[in-house]
């Protein structure tokens, strides 16, 4: 078997494949995901809003191209490492959401140069000014964005004077092009309760939709307004003010997204599909089972995964160190054998897809594909 290639390569169209993986494995329902892609597309087709999904969520070319092939105008990538891997896979419409350290802006241009379609943030006028000075040496045109902090507090300039400025100094610049402005409001996308969420969006909202006022107040209107999220999109689009949309996690679901409520009756439109299975390696205890996937195996800034198939009505799973979990059943007649595999949905998609190599793409109970998750790891 070559190294680069996954040990359940050989399982690939077997009739049960799915259930004879070698664990811990990150495990993709193609069914569920091509559904997902759709239900988004749709969306925003009747609404006739952009999408640039991010790819964050993903890191993958083979995620990005079908995100691409429904419409999405492009994708959004969280660094530089992820620009790069989607350029060489010659995905369109990449931006670099985060603003980055003014050093990596001659390597952002070497990606322009080479042909990558690449637009980049900017939040500070130190930035601009390096974008545009490698961009000249380059001879090139970098699309460059403003990043306005809209309430979280990462990233972006709070102040529409500030937005203006960097507005003004991308225009002026003979390399440089005025993209639009970015407005994410990451602290809104959990607030699980429709109606809260609704309320806390109705300030930030009106936060951004005065600074584009302003902008075009001064002769500067963005001709992009790019944000939301999956958590938000669908009351984001009730205001009018992002044409854009920054949608990530709608792919998967994770454990986090399930409790946050899309609409007001909360509809279910996207389903999960990103699982990792692990086996049974100890029953030796009453009460709970022993398993191969533990810290290194889950992301753990969110709950703990929950159990999707597998293991006996009412379990749940923790943690017991870093290779390993447990299965605590709900009943003291409850058991497992050993082998046998259970799928958890993955706390938070986005840190937990990087912590594996590949994706082992299902139908039904036929695994027929393994993708790389050729942008994992940073830069």
């Amino acid at each position: 078997m070559p190294q680069d290639q996954s040990p359940n390569h050989g399982l690939i169209c077997q009739p049960g494949s799915r259930g004879k993986l070698l664990t811990p494995a990150l495990v993709l329902d193609l069914d569920m995901l091509e559904a997902n892609i759709a239900a988004m597309a749709d969306w925003a087709k009747q609404g006739n809003f952009a999408l640039r999904p991010h790819g964050k969520s993903h890191k993958s070319p083979d995620i990005a191209r079908r995100q691409v092939s429904a419409g999405a105008v492009g994708l959004c990538c969280a660094s530089l490492r992820e620009a790069q891997v989607m350029a060489a896979h010659d995905i369109p419409g990449l931006l670099i959401t985060t603003p980055l350290a003014p050093d990596k802006a001659p390597l952002v241009i070497d990606l322009i140069k080479a042909g990558g379609d690449v637009a980049v943030v900017a939040d500070h006028p130190a930035l601009v000014e390096a974008y545009g000075a490698a961009a000249t040496v380059a001879g090139v045109e970098v699309q460059v964005f403003v990043d306005l902090d809209v309430g979280l507090g990462r990233t972006g300039t709070p102040s529409a004077e500030v937005a203006i400025e960097l507005a003004g100094l991308i225009t002026a610049h003979p390399a440089l092009k005025y993209g639009g402005v970015q407005g994410y409001m990451g602290h809104l996308q959990h607030v699980d309760d429709h109606g809260e969420r609704h309320g806390r969006l109705d300030g930030d909202t009106n936060d951004l939709q005065g600074k584009v006022d302003a902008l075009i107040k001064a002769n500067l209107p963005p001709p992009v307004v790019s944000g939301g999220g999956t958590g938000t999109h669908r009351l984001d689009a009730e205001y009018g003010t992002i044409g854009e949309f920054q949608v990530g996690s709608y792919l998967f679901m994770d454990a986090q997204y399930l409790t946050v409520q899309q609409t007001a009756a909360d509809a279910r439109p996207y389903g999960t599909a990103l699982f990792v299975q692990t086996s049974v390696v100890n029953i030796n205890h009453p009460g709970y089972a022993v398993t191969d996937a533990g810290l290194k195996s889950f992301a753990t800034d969110g709950p703990f995964p929950i159990i999707a198939r597998g293991a006996p009505e009412g379990a749940s799973y923790r943690y017991m160190g870093d290779e390993h979990g447990a299965i605590d059943f709900a009943e003291v007649s409850d058991s497992m054998d050993l082998g046998d595999r259970v799928e958890c949905v993955v706390p938070h998609c986005d840190p937990n897809v990087n912590l594996y190599n590949d994706y082992h793409v299902v139908r039904g109970d036929t695994l027929v594909e393994i993708w790389p998750v050729a942008a994992r790891g940073n830069s």
